[in-house]
């Protein structure tokens, strides 16, 4: 009889797992298959040194054939930059040094595990959001299913926007380390808004998956002073 009753919540959970894993080699097969290894001499040096203050050989970073700009972590490891990121790099509206801060961020995704983490997120959000969908449907006819998933994107964004101040936290830190410093960091952030076309950016702040452009440099800056102040 308890078996039956947690079945609701239980299969949707299970289903969830079973479509992530699904979607994420998906989204590998597609990766490779619309990408090519990253060749831009002054953007590897930059990102060799990284690699250097990490105890790595090297870190493979592809180009992912799309106009968007944007930086990927997949679910195999691999960093990815998009083509029309490489494209406002070439066009001079980046600089080599605010493309490396990219790579950073997104190995900061793959060194604190948030692409594995996602999983598990996504079976909770999904619990919640049918489980709950439940209860309120049987309270609120009509409103309930609503409600229930505006609670579950509420805690997607607070969870996504967390992930994002981390993995800035890590790429501050590296690019401190290697000598590239957090100021081209914060000068892409500074361009990131004009960079992107995104109805993302016109969303109720709480509800987005990234912290504003502003919040984040706020948190950057923060290490920075943090850092200063404990040099001798």
């Amino acid at each position: 009889i308890m078996l039956l009753k947690i079945l609701p919540i239980i299969l949707p959970v299970i289903i969830a797992i079973i479509t992530f894993k699904f979607s994420a080699k998906s989204t590998i097969r597609n990766l490779k298959k619309s990408s090519s290894k990253l060749n831009e001499p002054q953007l590897i040096a930059l990102i060799q040194r990284m690699a250097k203050e990490i105890n790595l050989n090297n870190i493979n970073v592809y180009v992912y054939k799309i106009g968007q700009i944007n930086g990927i972590a997949s679910p195999d490891g691999k960093i990815y930059l998009t083509e029309g990121f490489l494209n406002a790099y070439y066009s001079g509206k980046v600089t080599a040094s605010e493309l490396s801060t990219v790579v950073a961020h997104e190995l900061g995704h793959l060194a604190l595990g948030h692409t594995k983490k996602r999983i598990i997120d996504f079976s909770g959000q999904t619990a919640i959001r049918i489980g709950l969908g439940f209860i309120l449907g049987r309270f609120l006819p009509g409103v309930g299913l609503y409600l229930a998933n505006a609670l579950a994107q509420l805690i997607s964004a607070k969870l996504s926007r967390t992930d994002e101040y981390a993995a800035d936290a890590y790429a501050a830190a590296l690019l401190k380390k290697s000598n590239i410093g957090t100021e081209p960091q914060i000068s892409l952030l500074n361009k990131l808004d004009y960079l992107i076309n995104s109805n993302e950016l016109q969303q109720i702040p709480w509800l987005m998956s990234h912290p504003s452009s502003k919040d984040r440099i706020s948190e950057i800056s923060k290490l920075e002073q943090k850092w200063t102040k404990n040099i001798p």
